[in-house]
């Protein structure tokens, strides 16, 4: 589903941001992706939403190959990705349900189809009541969950969350994380970018470790070869 095979990526001052990495993530997986501060966690989701291109390997995403795909196939592969970001990035002149209504504005869907899609992934998300809150009558918890109700609301295959409580105090923390975990038991990959230890320690996720730019540990090699098979 997602294959990075040898990928380096060098930026123009010469500091290379990946050496070498190669990891696959399959379908339904739940994986998370940890390291300090610039280790490549960013990077790496970059290369899979084709924010960047790798400077050499090869990025494969649902059967995209990154580097020999045209430029009017990337909007066709954002749309089966959901992207969380650590900032919420939340529109605030907008109710909870537009900010995801427009999500499928921008892709031209027919109004009466986004209604029902949004009213789904609003109860999924367990913020039916809040549909008419703007961002800044929400807690930074609920912000979050908009945003992974927007991210939610093309079906995606696979969501990327990108340092998603970050910004949260415990609870909220806790509360995003089971939502995300809730996600994935209903068949959708969740690909987590965290530095928060204390989050990954007692689950039964895999975890990929970046250290300035090279994966030096995958708790996927020490799990029986059956539970590793795609």
């Amino acid at each position: 589903m997602i294959r990075f095979r040898n990928v380096f990526k060098a930026y123009p001052k010469g500091s290379l941001a990946l050496k070498d990495l190669t990891f696959h993530i399959r379908k339904g997986e739940f994986a998370f992706l940890t390291g300090h501060s610039g280790a490549g966690k960013s990077t790496v989701l970059k290369l899979i939403f084709a924010e960047e291109l790798a400077t050499s390997g090869s990025v494969q995403v649902s059967g995209y190959h990154l580097a020999s795909m045209s430029t009017r196939d990337i909007p066709k592969l954002r749309r089966r990705l959901g992207i969380v970001f650590q900032d919420f990035r939340l529109l605030e002149d907008r109710t909870a349900e537009e900010n995801i209504a427009f999500t499928l504005e921008v892709t031209g869907a027919r109004s009466s189809v986004i209604e029902p899609k949004v009213t789904r992934v609003l109860a999924q998300v367990g913020l039916a009541a809040k549909a008419l809150a703007y961002p800044r009558e929400l807690s930074g918890g609920e912000q979050q969950r908009v945003a992974i109700a927007r991210a939610l609301v093309n079906d995606p295959f696979v969501i990327l969350a990108d340092e998603p409580t970050g910004n949260l105090d415990e609870r909220a923390t806790r509360g995003v994380f089971q939502l995300l975990r809730d996600i994935n038991a209903n068949g959708t990959a969740v690909l987590m970018a965290t530095h928060d230890l204390d989050l990954v320690r007692g689950t039964p996720f895999r975890t990929l470790e970046l250290q300035d730019g090279g994966l030096v540990y995958d708790s996927a090699v020490d799990r029986p070869a059956a539970e590793t098979e795609s």
